[in-house]
């Protein structure tokens, strides 16, 4: 049975539950005078929202895309969310397509009227606190209630998701999602355990600079790993100088430094682009005579992950996926 089936059934044994109380971030419900589910409060980045216990119009921006798309949620108007098709299942893409998109990539290219156009109930900000600056809040909220619920640091996206799906009333379906990959995840820790428990793994990651001529490391918690991290992958060591969000779990050493920097390495994971070929700023690396003198390199301890940017349970499967061909030649050593 399929993640979206579990869902499903899922849904419908919620409708036989009481709706009051429902929520995890604080929420408090409230009911019309009929007896029908009414509004409750909503703990999100921009304050105490109060918005729908259950919305039938939501718009969805930035990492909400993806996460509402997947959950089934009410959605009637979406950003374009181009970084995430690759990972998309044929129908969360076929969803996609069909949608109305009423901004852009970039928070400053929100489209208000055809928010409005969209009659939304609830509109779910999904970008960092830092960029809500680009956006126009007030005039969204004369629209719908604003709950904004946005990226931190980048192994954050388990509980941005479950935010983001409680808020358009799809905690149950964001549960099952979660039930799998977690299933999977553990099927894999146990499958790989004894084969990763002696090795300390580093991460090369896709967003070095050639022009610069640097390269992008990944520490634990960071993109790269987080996901690998599930299945019993230790990463050493961590940023010299930690910045803030992803700055405190990866940097951008000079290609020079790639001994100082992964020699201590036992593996080394690095990034693949979803068509499983590297991006130039990592074919940089795996072209270069320090990367091949490596000791993790010259022992063939190297392993190549896809979709390592996986921001939701259900593409995070496929994270798993690959995670677990990559290692399958540890238990065939």
């Amino acid at each position: 049975m399929s993640v979206r089936q579990h869902w499903r059934l899922a849904a419908a044994a919620l409708a036989l539950a009481v709706v009051t109380g429902c929520g995890s971030d604080g929420a408090e419900s409230a009911a019309t005078s009929d007896g029908s589910a009414g509004t409750r409060v909503f703990s999100a980045d921009n304050g105490e929202i109060t918005i729908p216990v259950d919305p039938e119009r939501v718009v969805a921006t930035g990492y909400a895309v993806p996460v509402l798309i997947e959950a089934d949620a009410a959605l009637v108007g979406i950003s374009t969310w181009k970084r995430g098709l690759a990972m998309m299942t044929a129908q969360d893409r076929a969803t996609y397509d069909r949608l109305s998109k009423v901004a852009g990539e970039a928070a400053a290219e929100t489209n208000y009227e055809a928010i409005a156009a969209a009659k939304p109930d609830l509109i779910v900000i999904g970008v960092p606190k830092p960029v809500l600056g680009d956006i126009d809040m007030k005039r969204l909220e004369s629209i719908a209630p604003v709950v904004a619920i946005g990226p931190t640091v980048p192994d954050a996206w388990r509980e941005l998701s479950r935010r983001q799906s409680d808020a358009a009333g799809r905690t149950t379906h964001f549960q099952a999602a979660k039930d799998a990959y977690e299933k999977k995840a553990g099927e894999l820790k146990a499958k790989y355990g004894d084969a990763l428990a002696s090795l300390k793994f580093g991460h090369v990651g896709a967003y070095g600079d050639i022009s610069k001529g640097t390269f992008h490391r990944e520490f634990a918690k960071s993109w790269g790993t987080n996901i690998a991290q599930d299945v019993g992958v230790t990463y050493y060591g961590e940023v010299k100088e930690k910045g803030g969000g992803g700055l405190d779990v990866t940097e951008y050493p000079a290609i020079e430094e790639l001994p100082e920097s992964l020699g201590a390495a036992d593996a080394i994971t690095y990034t693949l682009q979803p068509d499983g070929t590297p991006a130039e700023a990592v074919k940089q690396v795996l072209d270069s005579a320090l990367w091949k003198n490596l000791p993790a390199v010259k022992a063939g301890r190297v392993f190549p992950l896809q979709y390592t940017e996986a921001a939701t349970y259900e593409s995070a499967l496929r994270t798993l996926d690959s995670v677990d061909k990559a290692f399958a030649p540890l238990l065939a050593s």
